[in-house]
């Protein structure tokens, strides 16, 4: 590797891939969010790519409109611990709920994943924004928006708490003596809060990497907050290397504010990448892809992201002004992105939907393996990011073109490993090992 920043790359995992049609295509195998030897061929691929991570999102709602990856899929950690059977070395996120979940289960669940990956697991934290996520959960109201963050800053207090509940050194199994553990490296939590009373200790030893890698994703005010306290890696929607300089200096000073070190927290924006040996294949199979969407499913999943808004009573020609949109509760950091865009380039309701439900808002990359390598080691070298979280509109191919056309180029010019060095996801990202509270120094 040479004295060039290393750029680090995730695979956002996503059945058939993420472009909304992506199940249409010819290519695409039509099971794939429930084909279990595809998915692990997938992140067995990723592997041979050196990719930092596999990343699984996750939702506990869903409705007709609903990505068909979405409607039916695996729970993610199930998935994961699946795939790490599988894989040696790539890193194993996935997302989990604070506002659906208890701190005790994910706490445990997550170091699980670790132990069995050895050391691979990342937690992606988030706080659910469907309001009809509730209805699954015996609730007729969903949280308040600032409230979900709120509870999701004590649910991660909480969980990094429990996850140090047992010092190194804690399990002695002494069989002479018939001593297990030594009681003082055992500690309860005995946390009572707003939200949660939770005794402790976890039932499961310290992880190896001590905590899984802590991932976040809100880009609101109140998200970006939540990252700047608690993230070790912030996933991101940004469209253009200016708004990701400035999304990039803004978080980096966030946590600086909160007494941490910068260079320990990695910015990973989304990429959907449509890769051709020249532009204009390129350009074929973007079009292709979006050609496939159907009308209907195109407006709602764009009303999901415009507060609900019934996009059917306006012509396809509309403007972003004839909308009439009052204030957002779901992610009100897209719906600003969103916004943006649709008035910077004047798009009509149908170029949005188009290109929203194409990429849900992400930054979309059409061009030739050259083209994107440079772009990628254009934003990491001009501080717009640290890396991406690589979103292939269609799969297996998008995976392939990237580790078999991309990752070479990257290689050669020394901003991407050639092998991996470490055995742990802290390892390929850099992050130190955080220290146990109760160890003596």
């Amino acid at each position: 590797m040479s004295n060039k920043k290393e750029i680090k790359v995730g695979l956002f995992l996503a059945g058939t891939g993420h472009h909304i049609a992506s199940w249409r295509h010819p290519k695409a195998i039509e099971d794939g969010a429930m084909n279990l030897p595809y998915l692990i061929n997938l992140a067995q691929t990723a592997e041979k790519g050196k990719l930092d991570m596999i990343f699984l999102a996750d939702s506990l709602s869903v409705n007709k409109n609903s990505h068909p990856n979405i409607i039916t899929r695996f729970e993610p950690l199930t998935l994961l611990t699946a795939m790490a059977g599988a894989t040696k070395h790539i890193g194993l996120a996935a997302t989990a709920s604070t506002t659906y979940s208890e701190p005790f289960h994910i706490a445990r669940q997550f170091a699980s994943l670790d132990h069995l990956s050895s050391g691979r697991a990342g937690w992606n934290v988030v706080t659910s924004s469907i309001p009809q996520t509730g209805l699954n959960f015996s609730k007729t109201e969903h949280l308040e928006h600032d409230k979900r963050y709120e509870r999701a800053e004590e649910f991660v207090e909480i969980v990094k708490g429990l996850w140090d509940s047992w010092e190194e050194f804690a399990f002695i199994r002494d069989k002479e003596d018939g001593k297990f553990i030594n009681e003082d490296k055992m500690h309860e939590l005995g946390h009572k809060g707003e939200f949660f009373s939770v005794q402790g200790p976890l039932n499961i030893a310290r992880a190896p990497q001590g905590y899984p890698v802590i991932i976040q994703a809100g880009s609101s005010p109140a998200g970006q907050a939540l990252a700047a306290q608690i993230a070790e890696v912030i996933f991101t929607a940004q469209n253009n290397i200016e708004d990701a300089k400035k999304f990039y200096k803004g978080i980096k000073e966030q946590v600086r504010s909160f007494g941490r070190n910068p260079d320990e927290v990695l910015v990973m924006p989304g990429i959907f990448p449509i890769i051709g040996d020249t532009e204009e294949e390129a350009h074929a199979k973007y079009q292709e892809l979006q050609d496939l969407i159907p009308v209907e499913l195109g407006l709602s999943i764009l009303s999901n992201y415009l507060g609900g808004i019934d996009l059917t009573q306006y012509p396809l020609q509309s403007r972003f002004s004839d909308l009439n949109i009052e204030k957002v509760d779901g992610v009100q950091s897209r719906y600003e992105l969103i916004k943006k865009m649709a008035e910077k380039d004047d798009l009509t309701l149908e170029q949005l939907y188009k290109s929203v439900a194409g990429s849900r808002g992400h930054h979309i990359f059409i061009g030739t393996p050259e083209q994107l390598a440079d772009k990628m080691e254009e934003w990491v070298e001009r501080e717009a990011c640290d890396g991406f979280n690589l979103m292939p509109p269609l799969l297996p191919e998008g995976l392939e073109n990237f580790v078999e056309k991309v990752v070479p180029i990257l290689q050669e010019r020394g901003v991407y490993r050639k092998e991996y060095e470490g055995k742990t996801l802290r390892d390929h990202l850099e992050l130190k090992e955080p220290k146990n509270r109760y160890a003596s120094n």
